[in-house]
């Protein structure tokens, strides 16, 4: 089967017009859009807890002493406390090292995903809310990911105990049991690889690494039931479904394959949070908006404010709020290739998903 399939055609016509659109006019301020938070070191994800509160991430391609925080009084402080920060010190196994990914589970546990660039080594840390302690760390093997590996985003199923993981730098799904800590990689898919399709924010052509950015796996998220798994490229304009179980029993990469189905366009995106409704939220980067993907296979604007530079990802709270990250990442020198042009202060917002 080749992919991508006439969903990304459409999606990439559809993506460019709307990119020319969104260069042509001037945005205006959402009254929608609402601060949560503001830091004057730029923010990597965000995740809400059942109970409203609210945590973040600091992007590793940012400068941070911190990595894990909580919002208290629209300010990020250290989460739980110091005592896991790395405050710029060398990376050790006791202290986060680059998370990025972060997310609460409907067990009230706090997850972030640690990528490990400096440390060497790829964690998943969980964190008990009702105590601040840690509760569990995984560490993945050296098999799975690699020294080099940019785990960043991910997605849990408590019910069953199981991880789903996405690498962008050698594009793949990781599915990690969290009861026995065995995990294995799925790869090599057209599905999780970059279209050759460039990203253009602000009329300009955006490079990674000195070049085009062309960003594989990125956003990944789970039905409500935990059954289905879905995922996208970040440059790419097909969003993807599997079955989720083809992973936890262990069946083999071509049944894998072979399951791989679209289930709809996608903007360039970076993050993604799917409701219990089955609709996918998605950060659209090139024009600084948030749409949604309903079950009639059609994207919409959700909102659009020119405040979204680089939407990051995304977390919808239990209370109907839609929590997001936004931190001027291509303006970091990983994308300009010279020094950080980024505006501080950089913002977490939230606004009604219903």
């Amino acid at each position: 089967m080749k992919f991508p399939s006439r969903f990304s055609l459409a999606a990439a016509a559809l993506c460019a017009a709307l990119s020319a659109a969104a260069h042509a006019e001037t945005l205006k301020q959402d009254p929608r859009l609402q601060v949560v938070a503001v830091s004057d070191v730029r923010p990597g994800n965000v995740a809400v807890a059942a109970d409203g509160r609210v945590f973040a991430t600091f992007h590793p391609l940012g400068a941070s002493k911190l990595q894990l925080a909580e919002v208290v009084d629209g300010k990020l402080r250290p989460y739980p406390d110091m005592s896991v920060q790395n405050d710029g010190a060398a990376a050790t196994d006791a202290t986060l090292d680059t998370p990025l990914g972060i997310g609460v589970d409907r067990n009230d546990r706090l997850w972030v995903i640690d990528m490990g660039l400096k440390f060497g080594k790829t964690r998943l840390w969980s964190f008990d809310l009702a105590t601040g302690k840690l509760a569990r760390k995984y560490e993945l093997p050296a098999q799975i990911a690699p020294k080099g590996s940019f785990v960043q985003d991910f997605a849990i199923d408590e019910a069953r105990g199981w991880a789903y993981l996405a690498d962008i730098a050698d594009p793949g799904i990781i599915a990690l049991n969290l009861d026995s800590g065995a995990a294995r990689r799925f790869g090599g898919h057209a599905a999780l690889r970059a279209e050759d399709l460039d990203m253009k924010i602000d009329g300009r052509v955006v490079n990674f690494g000195g070049k085009p950015a062309r960003v594989g796996i990125n956003p990944i998220t789970l039905s409500a039931d935990r059954e289905t798994l879905y995922f996208g490229a970040m440059n790419g304009t097909v969003w993807y479904r599997l079955p989720a179980r083809l992973l936890r029993e262990g069946a083999d990469d071509a049944a894998v394959a072979a399951a791989i189905a679209p289930a709809g366009p996608k903007p360039i995106s970076d993050g993604v949070a799917t409701d219990a409704a089955g609709t996918h939220w998605f950060t659209d980067l090139q024009r600084h908006a948030i749409v949604r993907l309903g079950r009639d296979g059609k994207l919409r604007d959700a909102l659009r404010d020119p405040r979204l530079q680089w939407p990051d990802n995304l977390a919808l709270g239990a209370d109907g709020w839609m929590y997001l990250s936004v931190n001027q990442l291509d303006r970091t020198p990983s994308f300009t290739g010279g020094a950080d042009s980024g505006r501080p202060p950089y913002y977490l917002y939230r606004f009604r998903a219903r």
